[in-house]
């Protein structure tokens, strides 16, 4: 009756959201306050005030033809700006023509997919990964292959990527800071991978596009510096978002950079936009499409993140888990205390503690802990976790 392949889907749909919904569940039980959900990374700081005043401005202000169709890579005023404060981040030479808006990152990987794929053609993803990856490789014909990480770092395990590089190979999906890690790839991490790629491509006589999924770009932490991927691959392109620097994730408004470099930069171009349009997007939300374009200059103020994840790094080490100590997004992903993370997880419930389990990130054995919540959820959730340890230490 249905789509056979998106009822098997559902099967293996986001765990983060399953957590979510049974987060509602329990707070309908329970209290909201006595229930501690770590499932989903929403952000939880309000958008700054020089974002609301520029939305208000449109909302109000007597503007003709703002509401109409305009091209379908979006207004060109706003790609410009853009194009020059990456231009001048990157020292890459970028206009306009270089910057597609999209409904958000989700919106804009499923356009470079779509732009770029053949069928049976393979994407390499780094494992843990957003799963949402594999469902979006999969809707335009491509093969998603696994890149395991080193188990110590949780980076990308370089030898492993090597053999993973086949002639069929045509992109690699880079998150950097990574979902669920908060690990940030260092500059010598891409330039090895850049000689993987430069490797295998005279080998198999192909290009090999870098696809850099970054809406955390803007959340880092101790003076951590973003390397900048335009300057590092010349095929490349930055898939970006402003729902976690702005914490506009309901506004859906991103945009793809491809940069001028890629060969035949404009085919590519007027891919994405043909593209944009005929997956149904038409066009980004045209009234956040300005207000971008007023706020590109507005920081992210990621004190209050830092904080929590200072706190709860420290509390939860102290407990006995082990977990590398994120320097962006705002995730932690500790191992969990059994190899069975869906196991812990769902006993962790128990205490009204809601973890997703690595396993839904391609790393089975961790728990992602999304602290994007209010610091008394954060402070008032250690006895929790106090009694979830306890629980395997009896």
């Amino acid at each position: 009756m249905f789509s056979e392949k998106v009822i098997n889907n559902l099967k293996n749909a986001s765990w983060i959201r399953a957590m979510f919904e049974e987060g509602e569940r329990l707070a309908k039980i329970y209290g909201r306050e006595n229930v501690y959900d770590f499932s989903l990374g929403n952000p939880f700081s309000e958008p700054p005030e020089e974002v609301i005043e520029s939305l208000k401005n449109y909302v109000t202000g007597n503007y003709k033809g703002i509401h109409k169709y305009m091209n379908n890579a979006g207004y060109p005023e706003v790609r410009e700006k853009i194009a020059q404060s990456l231009q001048s981040d990157s020292q890459i030479g970028l206009t306009q023509d270089n910057i597609t808006m999209t409904v958000g990152a989700a919106g804009g990987l499923n356009v470079v997919l779509k732009a770029l794929l053949n069928p049976g053609e393979e994407v390499i993803i780094f494992a843990p990964y957003f799963v949402e990856y594999i469902f979006y490789t999969d809707n335009h014909g491509g093969k998603p292959v696994i890149v395991p990480p080193d188990p110590r770092t949780l980076e990308p395990d370089l030898d492993a990527l090597e053999k993973a590089i086949s002639p069929k190979t045509k992109a690699i999906v880079i998150n950097t800071p990574n979902n669920p890690t908060g690990i940030v790839y260092s500059k010598e991490k891409l330039e090895q991978i850049k000689g993987i790629l430069q490797k295998k491509e005279n080998e198999y006589g192909t290009i090999i596009y870098i696809i850099s999924d970054q809406p955390y770009d803007q959340i880092v932490y101790d003076g951590m510096k973003i390397p900048n991927i335009l300057s590092i691959f010349e095929n490349s392109m930055i898939v970006n978002s402003f729902s976690k620097s702005l914490g506009l994730a309901g506004e859906r408004i991103g945009y793809i950079a491809a940069s001028s470099r890629i060969k035949d930069a404009d085919v590519l171009n007027n891919a994405l936009s043909f593209c944009n349009r005929t997956l149904g997007f038409v066009n980004a939300p045209g009234l956040f499409q300005k207000v971008i374009g007023d706020s590109l200059d507005v920081k992210t103020d990621t004190a209050d993140y830092q904080k929590k994840r200072d706190y709860l790094y420290e509390h939860l080490t102290a407990l006995g888990f082990e977990c590398v100590k994120p320097q962006g997004a705002f995730y932690l992903f500790p191992k969990a205390l059994i190899e069975d993370d869906v196991e812990f997880v769902k006993r962790a419930v128990k205490y009204n503690l809601l973890l997703v389990p690595g396993s839904g990130f391609g790393c089975p054995g961790h728990i992602r802990i999304s602290y994007c919540v209010s610091m008394d959820t954060i402070v008032n959730s250690i006895p929790a976790f106090e009694k979830l340890v306890q629980e395997f230490r009896s």
